[in-house]
Order: structure tokens, then sequence, then C-alpha cells
């Protein structure tokens, strides 16, 4: 039963790791589902994706600096304002309830759907 149960969690980590690596967004859309699945509430899923999406993201960063496919210059103007909106995001979750949470998320997940696939 534990294998089973860590298996699960290493498959859940590297989806997400795939998914954020190659895309450069969206393990969190993937991982607040599977958090919610594992028992957690909204805002606790939510919370818990952006820790698990951290380092995962720090090292796709240094990756892409490392390859050359990305200049810290041309992500230096977005940092800042990255930095206020995650702040702001982070007292404003948990003034919001979970069941607009759900609602908010879906809404962005289907926005988020078709405006890829009409680009």
């Amino acid at each position: 039963m534990k294998i089973k149960k860590n298996l699960k969690s290493i498959t859940f980590g590297i989806s997400v790791g795939l998914v954020n690596g190659i895309f450069g967004a969206g393990g969190g859309m993937l991982a607040v589902p599977i958090l919610k699945k594992k028992g957690l509430n909204q805002k606790q899923s939510h919370a818990n994706a952006i820790a698990v999406i951290l380092p995962i993201t720090i090292v796709s960063a240094v990756l892409y600096l490392v390859k050359g496919s990305v200049t810290l210059r041309e992500s230096f103007a977005y940092i800042p304002s990255g930095l206020v909106g995650s702040l702001a995001a982070t007292f404003l979750l948990q003034k919001f309830s979970n069941a607009f949470l759900q609602k908010a998320f879906a809404a962005f997940m289907i926005y988020a759907g078709i405006r890829l696939l009409t680009r």
C-alpha cells in the first residue's frame, strides 16, 4: 500500500514538473485538482500548489538560463510587478470562500483552454 502511495506521489511530481517545464506554466493547474483529490480544501490546494511549483520553477528557470533560452534582462521587467501580484494574492486568498475559488479556478481553466485553442 505504501509503495502504491509513493508511486502516485512520484507520478504526481513528475507530471507537474513536466507540464510546468514544457509549457512554462500550468503545473499549478494540474496540482490543484490532484491536491483536492488528496483531501485538501480549495485554499489549501492553491497554497500547496504554489509551494510545489516554486522549486520546480526555480530549477526550470536555472536550466533555461544555462541553456541560453532566456536572459535575466528580459525577465527583470516582469519580476517586480509579479512579486507585488503574488503578495496581494497571498493575502486575498484568505478573503475568498472555497466555493468562489473553485468557480474562479474553473473559469480560468476554461478561459486558458479556449485561448490556447484559438491561437
